[in-house]
């Protein structure tokens, strides 16, 4: 039987939470907020810590046996209506979660395969990204401390959840970066538009990769293509200059993770 608290007053500090974490705002414990029963559900099912769950009756009700399996301190029950009043806008869903972004991931102890990313500024593109990454098995992102977190509020709804998936770095200094990562054995994969650049058919794929994408706007600066091993492009028509910076990665990713090493 699960211990549900009945909301007594709607400006307690563990729920004033729910509305003051909102898009890329973290507190000093790097908590998060989580929306929609999907997301929080994935959640639940990883070792990350939960302080929190902010639901109607009904939710709990379906899912009490995976909230049951975690040990969260507090589980509130409310109405629907009175969610909204907590967070301050309307809600297309009966569910939230705080919890505790996860400790992220040394450079040494990624995996072979990496998606990292260079002045990308769309939460939306954050999250899609690090969907399709979880997807197509590509277990390690990059991400630099100037972009949008991928435990922001919208990134993790866009990714659904899936971000948990991966392991993540948020790193400061691309070049120190790229060369760690060089020697370390990966091949650094620039990913542009270029008349210099490997067509994706034709490159040769290593065991260990990192494949970086630029930002949506500008794409990568030379300075930072330099700084790489080679420059891929995928093939596309000629009146056509660019895809969208999560749909190229997607297909990168699928590409790069299913073809034969060379």
């Amino acid at each position: 039987m699960l211990k549900l608290q009945n909301i007594q007053e709607l400006n307690t500090p563990s729920l004033v939470i729910y509305k003051q974490l909102r898009e890329n705002l973290f507190n000093k414990e790097n908590s998060f907020v989580a929306d929609s029963p999907k997301v929080v559900n994935i959640l639940l099912n990883t070792d990350i810590v939960v302080r929190s769950i902010l639901a109607t009756q009904e939710y709990y009700d379906e899912f009490e046996a995976l909230v049951a399996s975690k040990n969260i301190p507090d589980l509130f029950v409310t109405h629907k209506q009175e969610m909204e009043k907590i967070i301050g806008h309307k809600l297309h869903h009966n569910c939230m979660m705080h919890g505790v972004r996860p400790v992220q991931t040394p450079l040494d102890e990624l995996g072979e395969t990496i998606l990292m990313l260079d002045a990308i500024s769309s939460a939306e593109n954050i999250g899609s990204i690090a969907r399709s990454a979880a997807a197509l098995g590509v277990d390690s992102y990059l991400v630099p401390i100037q972009a949008p977190h991928p435990y922001g509020r919208r990134a993790l709804r866009v990714s659904m959840g899936h971000v948990s998936k991966l392991r993540i770095n948020i790193y400061e200094d691309i070049f120190q970066t790229l060369k760690t990562l060089r020697a370390r054995g990966y091949t650094i994969f620039a990913c542009e538009v270029d008349e210099k650049a490997l067509k994706l058919k034709e490159v040769k794929i290593p065991k260990k990769w990192v494949l970086l994408m630029g930002s949506e706007g500008k794409g990568l600066s030379k300075e930072v293509q330099n700084a790489c091993d080679k420059l891929v492009q995928i093939e596309m028509m000629p009146d056509i200059r660019s895809f969208n910076v999560a749909i190229a990665a997607s297909i990168l990713m699928y590409t790069f993770k299913n073809h034969a090493f060379n």
